[in-house]
């Protein structure tokens, strides 16, 4: 049997509580009770739309320590990505993450419109809309091969604001 998705995701983080209260805020992650009576070093949760135990695994490691060198001089994983199912969500993600001075990039890698943002350790992540599969053509799939910057305006003129992405019209039916 093949590997069907990613469940779930574990940071280590300076600070659960402040980490908890920015994907709360930001992107709309919900706590959820799996920790000892009174054990506070770590904290679960789970998206507003998911059907997951939970989605991201949160481990205070310390104020002590450094930022991850991922990337720069050490391998390591360099972001995870979710999904929304509309681009008015996708905008509804953009603002939040103005508000609170991560969004760090915004793409369009043609099949999929793209928020990059770092939480409060400089953890990058994405945020994406995926195009719906039956409005994928020759010019749209070729142009996954470059990126461009996202005009959501443009975008949500072209498919429609509340048009559900491609992973939502294939899990819906």
């Amino acid at each position: 049997m093949p590997i069907t998705r990613l469940n779930h995701a574990v940071l280590y983080v300076r600070d659960v509580e402040r980490s908890v209260a920015f994907y709360g805020d930001v992107l709309g992650f919900r706590r959820v009770d799996m920790t000892p009576e009174g054990f506070t070093g770590a904290a679960f949760l789970q998206a507003a739309g998911s059907r997951n135990d939970h989605d991201l695994g949160l481990f205070a490691i310390g104020e002590h320590a450094r930022p991850s060198e991922a990337g720069r001089s050490t391998v390591g994983l360099y972001h995870l990505a979710w999904e929304v199912d509309t681009l008015a969500e996708l905008e509804t993600i953009h603002d939040r993450l103005v508000a609170a001075g991560a969004l760090v990039g915004a793409s369009d890698h043609s099949t999929s419109k793209s928020l990059y943002g770092q939480d409060p350790d400089g953890i990058e992540f994405e945020v994406a809309w995926f195009v719906p599969l039956d409005q994928l053509d020759e010019e749209t799939l070729q142009g996954r091969k470059g990126i461009r910057r996202l005009d959501l305006a443009r975008e949500k003129e072209r498919y429609g604001a509340s048009t559900l992405g491609a992973s939502s019209t294939t899990s819906a039916g």
